[in-house]
């Protein structure tokens, strides 16, 4: 497939601290791309640069072929963009706040009707498009927002942290969403610190730190860069350790080396692990 997003050489700092530290990124059409990295570590304002909500000091980024900095207007038509805080007027119902998504991006107003209660009815919001923004639950308040994000039919949607602080019914709720959206020809690019959130959505899965891209493939392929079974056992200290080996074979062979093997456990390698060795560190956290 074609590449939809292409980040070449960015740098953006604050101050004399680069947030983004020379990275090189690339994300095709049709994936769900899966940004995975510790607080801090420019996931957030990768998302932004590339929406042109913020600047950056160096390198190039275009998205479908369109320059940011050159022909802004060209790439933001191409974008939909939810970020952690939803930024809906509670004062209007979803409708009113579609409508007035849709004005803005200049929506003909002999579209919007039907395009606003197509899109509703595709992401099964209709029964809730008269309902005032705070009425809604966080989960629905959140599909409100991509609902928004749609009005001008982009080819990228970005979710940053798209289901931070919901809980686990709504969370999954909302990756069907995702699933659908996707099968319809969006490519999804998201943020995100729930590893198994990646797990469940993602195709292609890029890990940043202190700003630069460390890995960047399938969650397969990054799994199998550490070892694709694992073994966690209980070490002398008293704390759980891992080791991580090619072959199942390998990983029965080292357990059997272990005293107490009623604290072994032999299972494949998650993307979690790859994670933490690749960076040292825990999701979303130091």
């Amino acid at each position: 497939m074609p590449e939809i997003i292409v980040l070449e050489g960015v740098v953006k700092k604050y101050g004399d601290k680069p947030a983004i530290d020379g990275l090189d990124l690339r994300v095709n059409e049709g994936d769900i791309f899966g940004f995975l990295g510790p607080n801090g570590a420019g996931k957030t304002t990768t998302v932004r640069v590339v929406a042109t909500l913020t600047d950056f000091s160096e390198g190039k980024i275009s998205v479908g072929g369109h320059d940011v900095m050159k022909k802004p207007k060209e790439a933001k038509k191409l974008m939909g963009v939810i970020q952690q805080q939803i930024s809906l007027d509670k004062d209007l119902t979803v409708r009113e706040n579609m409508v007035h998504h849709a004005m803005m991006h200049k929506i003909p107003a002999n579209e919007r009707k039907k395009r606003i209660d197509e899109i509703a009815e595709y992401v099964g919001l209709s029964e809730y498009m008269d309902r005032m923004i705070d009425s809604l639950s966080g989960g629905w308040k959140k599909r409100a927002a991509i609902v928004c994000s749609l009005i001008h039919e982009p080819k990228v949607l970005f979710l940053d942290e798209p289901t931070a602080g919901l809980d686990i019914k709504a969370r999954r709720l909302l990756w069907d969403l995702i699933r659908k959206l996707n099968e319809g020809g969006t490519t999804i690019f998201l943020t995100s610190h729930y590893i198994e959130e990646v797990e469940a959505l993602c195709n292609m899965v890029g890990i940043i730190d202190d700003g630069k891209l460390i890995a960047h493939g399938t969650p397969a392929e990054l799994c199998n860069r550490v070892g694709s079974t694992a073994v966690e056992y209980y070490g002398a200290d008293g704390h759980t350790e891992y080791r991580y080996f090619s072959s199942r074979n390998d990983a029965k062979d080292f357990a059997a080396t272990i005293d107490d093997m009623n604290t072994v456990l032999i299972r494949n390698t998650s993307l979690e692990d790859c994670f933490v060795e690749l960076t040292g560190k825990k999701v979303g956290g130091n």
